[in-house]
């Protein structure tokens, strides 16, 4: 062969060397902390195309915020792009790989009970002590805020995309009364329940985590996938391209990853869903996901759920101040006791919740009684609902003394005041602001009756509360508003 044929020949095995799958490349990714089960994937996409991810893992909130501010990795693989595009940064090109949804991973015990369960029936659960759970810290993590919209979302019950007004954080705190541990990321929440798997009943994670651990050999007792019936928050784990000069690098990964024998992989290897359609799914993936919940569209909302979540725990109080005089009685009274009865019996988000500490001081020409309990359980409720089943009513009305005494035993909580009528005995609203330049609590007051507008809103108002007219709708409608924050 001429000289000349062999240096063509030569020039061209090497153009091909240059621009062929051997080329090899190492692309910085920064990944969500879960992605670090896929390692035996990524070795063979190494292998099939050249190019190596080194991923830096973070929770899914945690590395959007850090997107948004700039990073310097050549590419960025999270649950979901769209906490970064509530940072309102723009968003890189960007390609799905595979799904999962946040599901209920639930003991054989409680599995029953929670089975075809909406995001309601489990944050009423919880919120009576009748389910114990773990899951990802949602400051951090994407699974954990996934929780928060699911419960909120259902809370609000506008069946459209929460807005800052719509999150009640004391619906949210019934919910995380049974919180029992916080991890730092959608990892980290399957490590830390293996290692409490007995103090729990639940751990709120991707349908990949659950499915992950039931595989492990590591629980004492498998978990049933619960998919609430109001909807899911589904991770669609997009490959971003942050650096544009590595774009034929990121379509060579691309392209691997959506192929069906990669897409096989991913699934059997991790639990992840296939985002092609033609690809078969295992048994364990087989059931339908149902509907989507509108995810928030604003950053004030998330700010709002977390600002909920970081009040969650604290030790709430609330004393409500209970007119007990005898212009409460017929209707009136039976009204009050049909709120307490419903608010320590029934289900959804407006209940007393565990770890609550319930406050009753009735009073009529002064104070009648005061008696306390802090939920644990189901009996506690009960007993609640029966305190005033057959509480006396007597003569007078000293609304301001009995809010007094409230303020002495409140601590750092919130008052709850109902009366009917006029302050006639004990202490005046002047005495009792004068008594209180700085009150220790809010007062919220539910006007029914003859109570005097005025003197309630000036009180109420001096305290940071505000007055809640009974007699425009039901009693227990006006106990469940302004059972907010404190």
């Amino acid at each position: 062969m001429r000289p000349a044929l062999l240096l063509l020949l030569a020039a061209a095995v090497l153009a091909g060397c240059a621009t062929g799958p051997s080329e090899r490349v190492t692309l910085t990714v920064l990944a969500s902390s879960e992605l670090a089960d896929l390692a035996p994937v990524l070795a063979d996409l190494r292998r099939d195309t050249g190019v190596e991810l080194r991923l830096d893992h973070r929770g899914t909130v945690r590395a959007s915020e850090d997107l948004a501010a700039g990073v310097d990795h050549d590419l960025a693989w999270l649950a979901t792009n769209r906490y970064l595009k509530l940072k309102g940064a723009d968003l890189p090109l960007s390609t799905s790989t595979m799904l999962s949804p946040l599901v209920v991973g639930v003991k054989a015990g409680k599995a029953d009970a929670l089975r075809g369960a909406s995001w309601a029936d489990v944050a009423s659960r919880a919120a009576a002590g009748e389910l114990r759970f773990g899951m990802a810290d949602p400051r951090v993590s994407g699974s954990g805020l996934a929780a928060l919209i699911g419960v909120a979302t259902a809370a609000a019950g506008t069946g459209a995309a929460l807005r800052p007004e719509d999150v009640a954080c004391d619906k949210l705190q019934g919910f995380l009364a049974g919180r029992v541990f916080g991890a730092d990321g959608a990892a980290e929440v399957g490590d830390e329940y293996v290692r409490r798997q007995d103090e729990v009943d639940a751990v709120l994670a991707y349908e990949s985590t659950v499915l992950s651990l039931n595989a492990s050999g590591q629980l004492r007792e498998p978990l049933e996938v619960v998919y609430p019936r109001d909807g899911i928050v589904l991770s669609d784990y997009p490959l971003m391209l942050l650096e544009p000069d590595k774009r034929a690098a990121y379509d060579r990964v691309v392209e691997w990853l959506r192929t069906p024998s990669a897409q096989r992989a991913i699934m059997e290897r991790t639990y992840r869903r296939p985002v092609d359609p033609q690809v078969e799914r295992v048994e364990a993936l087989r059931e339908p996901l149902g509907t989507a919940l509108y995810f928030p569209g604003t950053q004030e909302v998330v700010d709002a759920l977390l600002a909920a979540y970081d009040r969650a725990g604290r030790p709430a109080r609330v004393v409500f101040v209970l007119d007990h005089s005898t212009s409460m009685a017929g209707a009136r009274i039976a009204g009050l006791r049909e709120a307490f009865a419903t608010l320590g019996r029934a289900g959804g988000f407006d209940r007393f919740r565990v770890g609550e500490t319930v406050a009753l001081v009735r009073f009529a020409g002064t104070v009648l009684e005061e008696r306390a309990v802090t939920v644990r359980g189901p009996a506690d409720l009960e007993a609640l609902a029966g305190a005033l089943a057959s509480a006396d009513l007597a003569d007078g009305t000293a609304i301001w003394s009995a809010l007094d005494h409230a303020y002495r035993v409140v601590g750092d909580g919130a008052v709850v005041l109902m009366t009917d009528g006029e302050n006639n005995a004990g202490m005046s609203a002047d005495d009792f602001l004068a008594a209180w330049p700085t009150p220790p609590a809010r007062t919220y007051a539910i006007r029914f009756g003859e109570a005097d507008p005025a003197e309630l809103d000036r009180v109420a108002r001096a305290t940071g509360g505000r007055v809640v007219d009974a007699g425009a709708g039901s009693l227990l409608e006006a106990v469940k508003e302004i059972r907010g924050c404190r």
